[in-house]
């Protein structure tokens, strides 16, 4: 078998390798996309195992891989720096850093979304990107308005547009004004297919199914959650699902001291940010969560409470994937809702 440690770069990447049967090394420097896929593809029929750390812009390699048949492997970048003592930094070293973790077989393995999955993820992030593109879009309009003393603590609604309209503006800010609306009533139009596709694919998996029973969760956060997550069973507790999610604080303990500080922020950012969206639903729909909500916000910030009942959300979806039981089975259960074990 050749073992292959790759530093991957969008432009190029640096490779170090070693075949196993005939103890050959070498180390190469491989341009994009063309010098690299002639030489992949020079070694088809053979085993290969390709090891590089997780990163960005490597669709492209990962489907060249997979259509050769090489094993491929993604590594947490952080335990592969962790794991290398010295403080010299460079492409060849970290080239030759991987492949020796992939010899000793100490290479730290994260996973990997099944490819198959990998137009609804798509999908996902063009839905939400689109979507925030549009609420900065709003809070210019909100702006606007508040601006000319139309103050309505409601936020954006058709009403609150009327009046927006009916201002007498000139100049570049009665431009403005129609530039913004008519960036608005794009965003609508190309939004609402990507609402269509998002609710068909969830209303077709079961898991997406079985997780809108709860309160505050539709069919985006849903999808998601089921994507995203991938196998629930990769997390031994719901404490290790917080944990990826980066829902947890951050912290800086030493002796008798406890430092905590705001939340890791490790992990999918857009499934954090949809969790939140959808736990100040959620919250209103559940006497506890409210309750809890209710005195964060009052003793500490909203933001903080928002965070806390996304975290009880979070965890109330894994366990109700891990039991199969709907929300209103898990309410007359009664157990591990809501609670890290």
């Amino acid at each position: 078998m050749i073992i292959i440690g790759c530093d991957f770069h969008p432009r190029f990447q640096q490779i170090a390798f070693v075949d196993q049967e005939t103890g050959e090394y070498g180390e190469r420097r491989l341009n994009h996309p063309a010098e690299a896929e002639a030489f992949y593809r020079s070694m088809a029929g053979k085993q290969v195992r390709i090891g590089l750390e997780a990163t960005g812009n490597f669709r492209w390699f990962r489907r060249l891989v997979q259509e050769l048949g090489f094993a491929f492997v993604l590594g947490d970048p952080q335990e592969i720096r962790a794991r290398d003592p010295r403080r010299q930094k460079h492409d060849k070293r970290d080239a030759r850093h991987i492949l020796k973790l992939l010899l000793e077989q100490q290479f730290p393995v994260v996973w990997q979304p099944p490819a198959e999955n990998e137009h609804l993820r798509e999908l996902l992030f063009h839905r939400c990107r689109m979507v925030r593109l549009r609420v900065r879009i709003k809070n210019q309009l909100d702006g606007m308005a508040k601006n000319e003393g139309l103050l309505d603590t409601r936020g954006w609604s058709n009403k609150r547009r009327k009046q927006l309209e009916a201002l007498p503006l000139s100049g570049w800010d009665a431009q403005r004004r129609s530039d913004l609306l008519d960036l608005h009533d794009q965003l609508d139009e190309q939004i609402e297919p990507l609402e269509r596709a998002v609710q068909e694919a969830a209303e077709n998996h079961p898991q997406c199914c079985l997780l809108m029973t709860h309160p505050g969760v539709g069919p985006v956060v849903s999808l998601a959650y089921v994507l995203i997550i991938g196998d629930w069973g990769r997390f031994e507790r719901s404490g290790k699902l917080a944990s990826y999610l980066g829902l947890i604080p951050a912290e800086d303990s030493s002796g008798d001291k406890r430092r905590l500080g705001h939340i890791s922020k490790q992990g999918n950012t857009m499934l954090r940010w949809l969790l939140v969206q959808a736990a100040v639903k959620a919250q209103a729909k559940e006497a506890s969560w409210r309750r809890q909500y209710v005195r964060l916000s009052l003793n500490k910030h909203h933001g903080v409470a928002k965070v806390a009942i996304a975290r009880k959300l979070a965890i109330r979806l894994y366990w109700m994937l891990r039991s199969g039981h709907n929300y209103t089975q898990m309410m007359e259960r009664g157990s591990h809702a809501g609670q890290s074990v």
